[in-house]
């Protein structure tokens, strides 16, 4: 072989190398991507189905019923404007409450019910997630909306 096609050759095989690099660094962001939404985005169906993403908003009052002998929890998320029931089981955080701010990681079962991996909760009386804020700050705009019309 040529000095020449050596070259190439060695050239050639790099690119190949970072492409594939990129290629496998690309994929693995995106299955490690999870994107946030309100309780109004899922129930217009903007939420992906069978595949994780964050629910917030805030506890709705009265709504929260563990179940017997099991660390089963039942709640719902609101965003003022709408709500959607959450299963999780596991230890909730100290500081979840009703009334309070909460973030919920999962997937969204075919009967609408949000299935928690994971909840977070706000740490203290004037913190809320930005997304979440936003989300109930787009909610009651457009609540204030639709009793105008």
């Amino acid at each position: 072989m040529k000095p020449r096609h050596k070259k190439l050759a060695m050239i050639v095989s790099g690119v190949t190398a970072l492409g594939v690099a990129a290629i496998l660094v690309l994929n693995a962001f995106q299955s490690n991507l999870v994107f946030f939404f309100s309780p109004s985005q899922v129930i217009a169906n903007e939420a992906p189905i069978g595949k994780s993403f964050r629910i917030g908003g805030l506890v709705t009052e009265g709504s929260v019923k563990r179940d017997d002998g099991s660390t089963t929890v039942h709640f719902s998320v609101t965003d003022t404007a709408e709500t959607i029931p959450v299963v999780y089981t596991g230890i909730l955080p100290d500081l979840f409450r009703e009334g309070k701010g909460v973030v919920a990681q999962g997937k969204i079962s075919a009967e609408g019910v949000f299935l928690a991996d994971e909840v977070l909760a706000k740490h203290d009386e004037n913190y809320m997630p930005p997304e979440a804020a936003e989300a109930l700050e787009k909610a009651a705009k457009a609540q204030k909306a639709s009793l105008v019309q």
